[in-house]
């Protein structure tokens, strides 16, 4: 680092010496320079021209503080001195730093207005009590160091606002990319577990009447029961495959591939209604339209729509006769499953998760679901889906 570097470091960090040390120097300087210096610069200087000089000087060390206050003494000063002593106007450097501050502490056009007035005064005392006309050589380099004060203060002040914007874009930058990566968490969160609810509820269902069944039979037909229990283990296994492939997505880059299978779809409905159908459930299906492939988004929410269906028929109006229908019309898919018993509500009797992630899946591929019981009896959810992928939220 080299020695300015140092001096600007240090300067940066202690604001209040360096204004010292800067109104110490000048002082010296124009006491010097004014006793011995070159020719120009030498005069006559009585104590009172001095003390006016220590004033103007002195103020230098608030500048930072009260810049027009500040620029108001050092013009006094300055002026007191140029009245009271026959040197030549070094002293001027004091009111021009204050006017530096001045027009770094405010707007352009206040800044542009105390540096015409601070000039104007300037020059008008110079010319008063020196032998020197308005538009002399020291008063247009009095003016054109005017300008150039107002000009540096004008764009420190520029500068610091550009950094200042800077910054704050970064910042805001900063915060919009962890509130969009909280947003994706969430949203992930709470896709994987509607799938677990999905998965786990359907399954663990299916087990708990199956070993119902195989408990009520064990004695008295054993047959039955060993298929009960088959059906169980058939289940069980199937849960575990469904939710392997759940937590596989929580996998991180680079790890290992896992086998999975295909994603659940409509193409698993029929093995769906069969496993339900082994339960003693009656479930009757239709298909009307055109059957067409719909976006995977869609196809497995269709396939999550009709198993949490069926599930919550299963466990709140056991034994009701069940019906599915598939109506494929020009640009939506309208998924129909309901039921004749008497079928409460579910939410009631559960955590209300199952008809909240079937509508969040739902709305998510751009459809709507509507879920409530019949007006005769039962229950019934109805889901209309989009054919297309740009029908997508």
């Amino acid at each position: 680092m080299s020695t300015l570097a140092r001096w600007y470091r240090w300067a940066r960090l202690h604001p209040y010496a360096a204004d010292v040390a800067l109104a110490a120097v000048l002082y010296a300087i124009t006491l010097l320079t004014t006793a011995a210096g070159p020719q120009p610069w030498r005069g006559t200087v009585t104590p009172a021209a001095v003390m006016a000089a220590g004033v103007a000087y002195g103020a230098l060390v608030f500048r930072r503080r009260r810049p027009f206050i500040v620029l108001a003494v050092a013009s006094a000063g300055a002026a007191a001195y140029l009245a009271l002593s026959t040197a030549q106007g070094l002293v001027l450097a004091a009111p021009m730093i204050a006017l530096y501050n001045a027009a770094d502490a405010t707007g352009r056009r206040r800044g542009l207005t105390a540096g015409w007035l601070t000039v104007l005064a300037m020059a008008a005392v110079h010319t008063q009590f020196r032998p020197s006309t308005w538009f002399g050589s020291e008063n247009l380099a009095l003016i054109a160091l005017g300008g150039l004060a107002v000009a540096a203060g004008d764009a420190a002040r520029s500068r610091r606002g550009y950094i200042a914007e800077v910054e704050e874009r970064a910042r805001r930058a900063e915060r919009d990319r962890e509130q969009e990566a909280l947003r994706r968490v969430i949203e992930e969160r709470l896709r994987i577990s509607r799938d677990l609810h999905d998965v786990v509820g359907h399954h663990l269902a299916l087990i708990n009447v199956q070993a119902g069944v195989a408990g009520h039979l064990l004695e008295s037909k054993p047959n039955e029961a060993r298929r009960a229990l088959s059906h169980i283990g058939e289940a069980s296994r199937a849960a575990l495959g469904e939710l392997r492939d759940t937590i596989g997505l929580l996998r991180q880059p680079g790890d290992p591939p896992a086998p999975t299978e295909p994603t659940a779809g409509l193409a698993g409905v029929d093995d769906l209604v069969a496993s339900f159908a082994r339960c003693g459930q009656r479930i009757d299906r239709q298909i009307e339209g055109s059957v067409r492939a719909l976006p995977p988004a869609a196809d497995l929410t269709a396939y999550r729509v009709i198993q949490e269906s069926l599930t919550n028929i299963r466990k709140h109006a056991a034994g009701a006769s069940t019906r599915i229908k598939l109506d494929f019309q020009h640009t939506q898919l309208h998924i129909l499953v309901e039921d004749d018993g008497t079928c409460p509500v579910p939410t009631p009797t559960g955590t209300g998760h199952g008809i909240a992630g079937m509508r969040e899946r739902v709305t998510a591929v751009g459809g709507r679901l509507d879920a409530g019981p019949r007006p005769g009896g039962g229950f019934r959810v109805s889901a209309l889906l989009p054919l297309t992928a740009g029908g997508a939220a």
